[in-house]
């Protein structure tokens, strides 16, 4: 559903597993996405709700326990501290195999280079899909203003239309009789 560029270093990698379930279709390409079966298939569904939610609080949404989950999830995902040729300390997953791991040194990146909280999830209750947000403000709501925003704004509009028109009336003067009369 999104047409955004995608999510930058290792973002991509959360931005692609929470992507792997369509809300509205509820096509869940997670196991095929990631060659997942099993308790490992449970686990990493598990761990992308945990995401989502995060990612819908990153945009502002009330979503209690959003955080908790993704720490418990996350708790245990073996990092290393590792350091390259010029000193610089970098958080490694401990076995790159380890979904959880690659994550949790994904997140720990992004909140260390201040991208973390501009991975966020489209408000349209029917998509949740994650973005990245790449606008100055750090404002944007939906995953693509061409489908889900433009959706939102008309039925909004539709909304506000039906407020203002008087009951009953069926032309732009408020009479409902094609003459006006």
């Amino acid at each position: 559903m999104n047409d955004r560029a995608p999510a930058p270093g290792g973002l991509a990698l959360i931005e692609t597993l929470v992507n792997t379930l369509s809300i509205d279709t509820g096509d869940d390409r997670l196991a095929a996405e990631f060659s997942l079966t099993g308790a490992a298939l449970a686990e990493a569904a598990e761990l992308r709700e945990a995401l989502r939610a995060v990612c819908r609080a990153h945009a502002g949404h009330d979503v209690p326990e959003a955080g908790a989950g993704l720490t418990r999830l996350l708790s245990a995902a073996p990092l290393l501290l590792t350091f390259d040729a010029e000193g610089t300390a970098v958080l490694t997953p401990a076995d790159p195999a380890v979904l959880s791991s690659r994550i949790a040194a994904a997140i720990a990146t992004a909140a260390a280079d201040g991208t973390w909280a501009r991975l966020k999830a489209c408000e349209t209750e029917d998509c949740h899909w994650a973005y990245y947000d790449r606008s100055p403000a750090g404002r944007s709501r939906w995953c693509t203003m061409a489908v889900c925003g433009s959706r939102a704004k008309m039925r909004t509009y539709r909304a506000r239309k039906a407020r203002s028109s008087p009951r009953g009336s069926s032309s732009p003067t408020g009479n409902s009789s094609p003459s006006g009369d």
